[in-house]
């Protein structure tokens, strides 16, 4: 889907749990890194018990069953749940066969067994795996002691035999409960063959399959010829399968729950209505919801509820015609078409466009025949709604008839970082690629850049990580063609070894279109542009030790020590034309140079660039300003003006628009960089006004006037970019004027250092003026940029003057 330039996303992005995350940081180990680590905690605990005179392998016995929960536990709950019924079962069943058995090898076998037990339970998919494990282990553990039990009763029972009929007795109880599954799957699979019947047990046989695409650019996924239907547990099991998007196999799965539950009610010889319903899919752009459509459309298939699995795509252009009329006809085709399966209609929202000021009647035709075919058409159709999440929640506000009609909303989110990493090593496994040491942590750092600039979505989630791998294969096979001596076969192995340095290649061939992507400047190129800056002293003070500590922060944060969050928010505060906006720009290029930008932007507002007309709408405007200004510096001259005592009643405009940017300034802190500027006395009342600013704004940057040399300086610097020059009189009485000027204590008020160049760019107006009427087009090059003492003293009479 095409991305839509303005920023999706203003509030602060959802923390990942803390279990998740240790399972995202546990999963990115390699299996043989982990097997090294049990078998070193295992060697530790058997040291440590033979130093203190603990039972060796009782040691290891408890260190391997706490290192099973764990690694249960980094998987899911359900598998937490087997290995705690394991570990319980082996702490109860092991002391119990001590009595008959003390010291017998043969009791040994009991501390496999539930492992035995746990693995073969998982596949009996239709009961959860700890249920079927502990069944297997309680009967195996009931029969089992009591046959060794017997044996101490009599000599004619050999005490092995409580063991051997623990493990027969454990297998029995897991061949009944995979009978017990297998009938359960038969029963709940569709009967019958009548497609519309009411009951929501009925099935159609149809089959699954892909024909070629339909045409008017539809795409149909399925085929018509009859077939005996997925059952419902594979269908969900590829949906499983699919990496991230926990939310949506959470609500797919209720859905399904929910027509199990209409069938179970329906053989109970209730009356119920078929439980179809149209579906809107929102979320960002390479996120799955075609794969999840058609998911849903086997699931549906195998319920009965639909004739066939497939699934119709469509778009704006497949439903509208090319005059009134012509769309009704169009969209009909369509949902006939699409009937018996899903129709899936991406970017729903293009058909409400508005953009000219107009109604779309085009489109408004194709919404009203598109609900009027859903609700006659109800018990053979379902129609899925899909795009971004703003626009579908405009798209359905825009006609009751939508938000009655698609109820059911199925939210897809942007995938994580190491939920893009997983997918990318997957793709590369399924090509047959092998990735290097460094090529993996170098592929999970442009993940996380990329999700710290916030363009996860604007690249495309899942699209971006196939576009990516592809590009990182062509990086490499250009990298192996080239590199090679000439006549010299490359090897095999390079032939399918990816190296970091092709990811960056390839990764930066795909992000070069974004803003903020361009080469970063080097931080003491940035520092250098603030030396170069005419005085400031103070200044340049501060901003070298803002960008230290910035730098310190990231070393620390580099070699894995405790770091405060740096500093966002600054208020610069002195005279005007001291080179607070500069200096802005350059702070823009040490933060973008540290990574913690996306961009060294600075976007300049005022009050008017906050507030709106009324109450409200300033709200609207400042989020709007802020998410222009997101991933660079948003920089706010004269902000004291967002509070203006003349209003009797008090600035309510103001004070709206203050309280919004408090809140952005918090929520978007990690990837905006707010400067407020200002008078010193005017900025100190402003800040004073509101303690969420004080307490934000806590870094204060002093701007001095410049002194008379500087002014001198200035000028003579913006002169010689210019190509002119002043002559030795007119530099005297510049640095006169500059003195009497500071002197008065009127430099302020005329604006320092753009007084300097008003001053100059008048001078030469009037040096235009004397050469043109003193000596025309025989002027020498000399005289065309020297600015002498009468242009300068004419100039500062009119500035000063004005």
């Amino acid at each position: 889907m095409p991305r839509n330039d303005e920023p999706r996303t203003t509030g602060r992005p959802a923390r990942t749990p803390p279990l998740q995350r240790l399972r995202d940081a546990y999963s990115r180990q390699a299996l043989r890194s982990r097997l090294a680590a049990g078998f070193t905690a295992v060697t530790v605990a058997a040291l440590l018990a033979f130093l203190v005179d603990v039972p060796v392998l009782a040691a290891i016995a408890v260190t391997v069953m706490v290192l099973a929960v764990f690694a249960a536990l980094m998987r899911s709950s359900a598998a937490v749940a087997a290995a705690l019924v394991c570990v319980a079962w082996i702490a109860v069943a092991y002391p119990l066969f001590q009595i008959p058995l003390a010291g017998a090898p043969v009791v040994l076998v009991l501390l496999l067994l539930p492992l035995l037990v746990s693995l073969a339970a998982t596949r009996i998919r239709a009961f959860p795996v700890w249920h079927t494990t502990l069944l297997a282990l309680l009967i195996g553990l009931i029969l089992g002691l009591a046959v060794a039990l017997t044996s101490m009763l009599t000599d004619a029972v050999p005490p092995a035999l409580g063991v051997t009929c623990t493990v027969a007795a454990a297998g029995a109880a897991l061949l009944w409960r995979a009978v017990a599954g297998y009938r359960l799957h038969r029963e709940t699979r569709p009967r019958g063959d009548a497609p519309t019947a009411p009951d929501p047990g009925a099935a159609a046989a149809q089959g699954r399959g892909r024909s070629p695409a339909g045409r008017g650019g539809t795409r149909r996924t399925g085929t018509e010829s009859a077939a005996v239907p997925v059952p419902v547990d594979e269908a969900l099991a590829e949906l499983e399968d699919m990496i991230g998007l926990d939310p949506v196999k959470q609500q797919v799965r209720a859905i399904a729950a929910s027509i199990e539950a209409a069938r179970l009610r329906a053989d109970a010889g209730y009356a119920v209505d078929k439980p179809l319903r149209h579906l809107v899919f929102s979320g960002p752009p390479g996120t799955g919801k075609t794969s999840v459509a058609r998911t849903l459309a086997t699931v549906f298939h195998s319920f009965g509820l639909l004739p066939s699995p497939n699934v119709v795509e469509a778009q704006r252009a497949d439903l509208v015609g090319e005059y009134l009329g012509a769309t009704a006809i169009k969209t009909n085709e369509l949902v006939d078409r699409a009937l018996g399966g899903v129709l899936f209609i991406d970017e729903a929202y293009s058909l409400v466009n508005d953009g000219d000021g107009q109604s779309d009647r085009f489109g408004n035709e194709a919404v009203q025949t598109l609900l009027k075919r859903a609700e006659d058409d109800r018990d053979r159709l379902v129609v899925i709604l899909a795009g971004y999440d703003k626009e579908m929640d405009r798209f359905l506000a825009s006609n009751p008839g939508l938000a009655s009609r698609f109820a059911t909303r199925v939210t897809f989110p942007s995938y994580r970082p190491e939920e893009l990493q997983r997918i990318a090593e997957h793709q590369f496994d399924q090509r047959g690629d092998l990735l290097d040491e460094q090529a993996r942590p170098a592929l999970r750092s442009r993940f996380d850049q990329a999700a710290q600039r916030g363009v996860v979505d604007e690249l495309g989630n899942g699209r971006f990580v196939r576009s990516l791998v592809e590009k990182t294969a062509e990086a490499r096979d250009v990298r192996v063609v080239t590199s090679g001596e000439s006549g010299r076969q490359p090897a095999p192995e390079e032939l399918v070894t990816i190296r970091a340095a092709d990811v960056a290649t390839a990764y930066d061939q795909l992000t070069e279109r974004l803003p903020g992507f361009t080469k970063a400047p080097d931080v003491d190129e940035a520092l250098a542009e603030l030396d170069a800056m005419i005085g400031l002293d103070p200044v340049k003070r501060q901003v070298r030790s803002i960008a230290a500590q910035l730098q310190m922060a990231k070393l620390r944060e580099g070699q894995g020590l405790p770091v405060q969050p740096p500093m966002r928010h600054f208020v610069f505060v002195g005279p005007p034309g001291t080179g607070k906006t500069t200096v802005a720009r350059i702070l823009g290029r040490v933060f973008a140079a540290l990574g913690l930008l996306n961009r060294a932007d600075v976007v300049e507002a005022g009050r008017a660039d906050l507030v709106g007309e009324h109450l409200g709408a300033t709200a609207v405007k400042t989020n709007k300003l802020v998410d222009r200004a997101l991933g660079g510096v948003l920089f706010i001259d004269e902000a004291y003006a967002l509070v203006n005592p003349g209003y009797s009643g008090g600035d309510a405009f103001g004070s709206e628009a203050i309280q919004t940017l408090l809140k952005r300034a918090e929520d978007d802190r990690s990837r905006l960089v707010i400067v407020l500027a200002g008078y010193p006395a005017e900025m100190d009342r402003f800040l004073a006004s509101n303690s969420g600013l004080s307490s934000r704004f806590n870094v204060r940057v002093a701007f001095p006037s410049y002194t008379p040399e500087e002014l001198t300086e200035i000028a003579d610097r913006v002169a010689a970019g210019a190509g002119d020059a002043f002559d030795e009189q007119a530099r005297e009485d510049l640095h006169q004027i500059f003195g009497h000027v500071c002197e008065a204590g009127w430099i302020d008020e005329f604006g320092n250092g753009r007084f300097a160049r008003s001053l100059f760019e008048k001078a030469c107006s009037y040096r235009d003026l004397r050469v043109s009427e003193e000596l025309g087009d025989a002027a020498t090059a000399e005289e065309l940029t020297l600015v002498t003492s009468a242009d300068l003293r004419q100039a500062y009479g009119e500035v000063t003057q004005g």
